[in-house]
């Protein structure tokens, strides 16, 4: 059950794309040789205004194949290099704006149902350098760092990608209708650490080290188990805490026994200073409701939000902060929304359909910012060229140009390979 539906708000996402091209198509009077959802082998297919539907064997894509789209024909009445230039630009960009029009629409049922999370400071702490600056509880954060924020969504990305350092934190307010500037020195949690950690809280089993501290440095690694600390017993992870508790870990050098293969191994450890900046307030994670005008307006901001994290998360991946691993491919996608099934099906069917529908919310708005990268094969990519045509008032060599988007095609089509391999690693 959760694979169909999971196959069923993929399908519907990329059908509204192709849909898209395929609409505005008609309109400048290009032929659609065939429109199809689904790769590989037709299923089912039916001619109809001199335009195949087909519905084939891999529900993992769609097209909208249209008359000389990729060759130089241009005399050949329909063709798609007959059309003007902004003819064909609007049919290209109809994809990734139906992408997010079908977003919006998404969001207005969702944030009708459920409402809007305003980033509003619930708690802040006594005596923090936040209180000190002099912010309130119920104050509405519009701006972290420079960072718009609209939704506490906004807030929650940008904190968990941009870690808080001990640097200036500067925020601006809404209270009560009139803004507000504050800037402090976040407060410092000093702790120190072995850095390691255990299979679960009654173990003293090490399930992980941490590079670059104490134990991984002394050599320890994972399956060892730490059996005493300056000679203290630690026979279970209640025994460990209770030691902590007396004895708080300090820049003076410990003694780790630890079991390796039946065999028994020590180590002088010293602790290392591990520094966590305190912002020193919390702020809303739940969600108020929207009335009237709320709706379309928050609906619409759900989308921007979902586009700049789409967004963000690409600069990431380019600049290393994520990996390969990171990205999902239509497997991974399926998976995912199999996975929001299972464990929200419990909750009732409100809430299930909520989530579901905000993962389709994301997924259309993602698919519209991917297909907007200026990358050849992709819409963006078409666009370029159809961009330095309107501009030059002269196309670029055709051939040239199909040469182009043939390439990009192969490396997406090897792109694809390696992404699902690791999409079905991960699931199995």
């Amino acid at each position: 059950m959760k694979i169909l539906i999971a196959v069923i708000i993929f399908s519907a996402i990329i059908l509204i794309h192709e849909l898209g091209h395929f609409l505005l198509a008609k309109k400048n009077g290009i032929v659609v040789t065939e429109f199809s959802l689904g790769m590989g082998p037709r299923l089912i297919s039916t001619v109809k205004g001199g335009t195949r539907y087909s519905l084939k064997l891999l529900p993992i894509g769609g097209s909208c194949a249209m008359l000389g789209e990729d060759t130089a024909e241009e005399d050949v009445p329909g063709t798609f290099n007959r059309a003007p230039v902004w003819g064909r630009i609007s049919v290209v960009a109809a994809g990734p704006v139906f992408n997010f029009i079908l977003a919006f629409i998404l969001s207005v049922i969702i944030t009708g149902f459920v409402g809007y999370d305003p980033a509003q400071i619930m708690t802040v702490e006594s005596g923090s350098a936040a209180e000190r600056a002099g912010i309130r509880e119920g104050d509405i954060i519009t701006e972290y760092n420079g960072y718009h924020i609209d939704v506490a969504r906004d807030l929650y990305v940008y904190t968990y990608l941009n870690q808080l350092q001990e640097e200036p934190v500067t925020l601006v307010v809404d209270r009560d209708g009139e803004e507000l500037t504050f800037t402090f020195m976040p407060d410092v949690d000093v702790r120190y650490l072995l850095g390691f950690n255990r299979s679960d809280a009654d173990s003293m089993k090490v399930e992980s080290l941490i590079a670059g501290m104490p134990l991984e440095e002394a050599g320890l690694q994972p399956g060892d188990v730490i059996t005493s600390v300056d000679g203290v017993p630690t026979p279970d992870g209640a025994a460990y805490e209770a030691y902590l508790e007396e004895h708080p870990l300090s820049d003076r050098e410990v003694e780790i026994t630890y079991e390796r293969n039946g065999l028994e191994y020590s180590a002088e450890i010293t602790p290392r200073e591990y520094r966590t900046p305190d912002p020193g307030f919390s702020y809303n994670m739940g969600y108020q409701k929207a009335e009237g005008v709320q709706v379309l307006k928050y609906a619409a901001l759900d989308v921007k939000y979902m586009i700049r994290t789409t967004i963000l998360s690409l600069k990431e991946l380019v600049t290393g902060g994520l990996g390969m691993d990171d990205l999902s491919g239509p497997v991974g996608v399926v998976d995912a929304i199999g996975t929001a099934y299972e464990e929200t099906r419990d909750e009732g069917a409100v809430i299930m359909w909520m989530n579901l529908l905000n993962m389709a919310v994301l997924l259309s708005a993602n698919l519209g910012v991917m297909n907007l990268l200026p990358l050849p094969a992709l819409d963006g990519g078409r666009l370029v060229f159809l961009f330095v045509e309107a501009v030059r008032r002269r196309p670029v060599n055709r051939e040239v140009e199909g040469m182009v988007h043939f390439a990009g095609l192969m490396v997406l089509m090897v792109l694809m390979v390696v992404v699902m391999y690791n999409d079905i690693l991960k699931i199995f």
